[in-house]
Formats: C-alpha cells, structure tokens, sequence
C-alpha cells in the first residue's frame, strides 16, 4: 500500500492538477490517501434538482458511481449544500437514526460496506452545479483527524479549480480566435522570432504552396524578393517580441511572377496564442498576406445600403472604379456618355464627394482585404 503523501507534496500535486486537469485523476488518489479514507472524488451537485455528476473518484465501484448518477443522487442527504469550505458528514445535517432507515444507506451506502460520507463545497461562486470534495471514510464515521485533513485541502483545492476555470476559458478563446483566421480570405502566418512558420491558415498554405512570392524553406518563411527577405528578417529578429512589436503595422510589398502585388502586414502577437493555447506556442508575430487589388465587387452591398444608390448608380460607381473615366464606363456599360454624367452625379450628390478620384477612395474604404 502506497504511503500517504506529505502535506506538502500533495499541495504541489494539487496545483499540478490546476494547470493541468488530466492529473485531477490522479491527485484524488493522493487525497484519499492523505485524508485515509475508503474513497474521495470530485463531484458537482445541483441542490434544486439534487443531481449529481462524479468527475474525478478512487475507491468506488464504477457501478456504484452510475447508480448514484442515475436514482441515489436525490437521496443523499447531503444535497443539502454547506456554505463554502465547511466539512459536513450525514450526522451534521439530518437525524442519523432517520438516514439509516432511508434508501441512500440501505441501498447505497451500506452495500459498500460503509456508514458515513462528507462534502466540503470548493467553489465561492454561486455555481448552480458547485464542486464539492466528497469523502466515504470507511466502515466508522468521519473523525475529527479527517475532517481536519479535508478541511486542510479546501484553500489550494479551490485554487486549483479557479485556475482551471482560468485556463479552460483561454483556451476557449484561442480556439475561437484560431478558428476565425482560419476562415478569412486573407493568409495568415504565425512566426517566431527566427521566421519558422509556427501556424499558417488554409490562405497562407494556398500562398505557400504556389511557391512564388512566399515559400517555406525547411519550415522557415522566405520571401523571392531579397528587399523583402531583408524586411521580415530585421523584424522577426533574434529580439524576438521586441523588434515584432516596434515593426507593428508595417507593410511590406511583394510582387509574384506575373507583375501583381501582394502586401504583408506585420501584427504582433506577444501573448495572443501563447498563453491562451492548450500548448505553449512561440509565436511573436504575424503576417496577415493580400493581393493588392481595389475590388469595388466585394464591397457593393455595403456601399449600397450605406449611400442608399440605385442599381444604375451602382453598376457606374463600380466602373467608374474599375474602368476608368467617363467614355470608358459608356463602353463597358453600353449606354450612352450622358446617361453615365447623369448617374454620377446623382452618386456624387449622395457620397459627399465631387471627383472621380474621391469615388476610388471612397471604395477603397469600404473593401476589406481580409474577407470576402
């Protein structure tokens, strides 16, 4: 029989298991042996509907767990929940003759040749499902030594579950976050601070693969053009998060095989996917890759419902953009040079803009390079 652990060896176990959930398993092994009780399990309670769910459990037969899942739960006298960190067994709460007498002890309790149990509740807030630490002693009632020694374990158990909560959440966010790069139309490279490619969204991988303006060299970000080799080197340098964050927002041109541009620009990531990732990643910077195209297509329906235009006045503004100037959009639409001047100025009157060259930037402003 394994030897009791120390005080404090256990509590270290304790805030293992905060980190890291998957040794929960084992440390309710350590407690039941540091209290020395028949078994010990992590389990949350409803106190209105009396149910319960066991999460982490030692010294009870898996038969015995899902029977008290699915009948003996809302008999169980200690659905009645102490205040926080107060170490309750049966005797505390109801009449212990009256219990005996009940179906919790008769078909429950006694079956596993045991008479007692206690909780203590781990969790402040006002969780309708609160975490209790629950202890079966054995064949005597709870003594004064094991509830000291539950009492002992309610501080760092309690911290230990507040960081769980912490991190599940991080993680929680990370993989929305990871999620939303993954569906935007722009490529997006993660990098560390020797420019090895630490995530690459499908975007960037569709870039890389094409093996043009951006490759990956034995998993390292190389650019075909040396001015923009030179760039991403100087900035995702050995200084790492530093250097990254001082480059922030800076764009760098790139240009493919057949004459068009692309930009990548430079976002920092000091903390984003690093502390909130299930693995620890070391990411400092990011790459967020486009073509360098006005598309007023894109862009229509917000233009649209923002400036409240017609489908003529539309269909001009975009080759207006597009084509160029007056006699270009009469070709390309097939419409005659004054019916264009007529629509435009109508677009004119609803922007707030009086040149060809303000139309651009205003669309400009509505496209979105990331998305489509």
């Amino acid at each position: 029989m394994p030897r009791p652990p120390k005080h404090s060896e256990l509590i270290e176990r304790i805030y293992d298991a905060g980190l890291h959930p998957e040794l929960w398993s084992e440390v309710v092994v350590s407690l039941n042996a540091f209290i020395g009780s028949q078994a010990c399990g992590l389990i949350s309670k409803d106190p209105v509907s009396k149910s319960g769910a066991t999460h982490y459990y030692c010294g009870v037969d898996p038969h015995y767990i899902q029977l008290y899942a699915e009948t003996y739960a809302r008999y169980d006298p200690l659905a009645r929940l102490p205040r926080y960190g107060e170490v309750r067994n049966i005797p505390d709460l109801v009449n212990f003759d009256e219990y005996r007498r009940g179906r919790f002890y008769q078909e429950w309790l006694r079956p596993q040749g045991c008479v007692d149990v206690a909780n203590v509740v781990l969790e402040r807030s006002k969780s309708p499902c609160p975490m209790l630490l629950t202890v079966i002693p054995g064949k005597e009632m709870l003594d004064a030594e094991k509830r000291a020694r539950m009492q002992l374990l309610v501080p760092h158990a309690s911290r230990a579950l507040l960081i769980n909560q912490a991190v599940e959440r991080k993680q929680q966010r990370a993989i929305a976050l990871a999620e939303v790069v993954d569906r935007l139309n722009a490529g997006v490279i993660l990098l560390d601070a020797a420019c090895l490619i630490v995530h690459s969204n499908p975007a960037a991988e569709t870039i890389l693969a094409a093996d043009d303006f951006l490759r990956s060299v034995s998993g390292r970000l190389v650019a075909r053009s040396s001015e923009a080799n030179l760039a991403l080197r100087d900035i995702f340098r050995d200084a790492g998060e530093v250097s990254v964050a001082a480059a922030a927002g800076r764009k760098i041109p790139l240009m493919s095989h057949d004459g068009s541009y692309h930009v990548a620009h430079v976002i920092a990531l000091p903390s984003l996917l690093r502390d909130g990732a299930a693995e620890r990643t070391s990411a400092v910077g990011a790459l967020f890759i486009w073509k360098a195209e006005l598309d007023a297509r894109s862009c229509a329906g917000l233009i649209d419902r923002a400036f409240e235009l017609t489908s003529s006045e539309l269909r001009v503004l975009q080759s207006i953009v597009e084509v160029g100037g007056v006699p270009e959009t009469a070709a390309a639409l097939g419409i005659a040079e004054t019916t264009v001047k007529t629509h435009l100025h109508r677009v004119f009157a609803k922007t707030g803009v009086s040149r060809q060259a303000d139309l651009v930037k205003l669309v400009a402003g509505f496209s979105n390079p990331l998305v489509h």
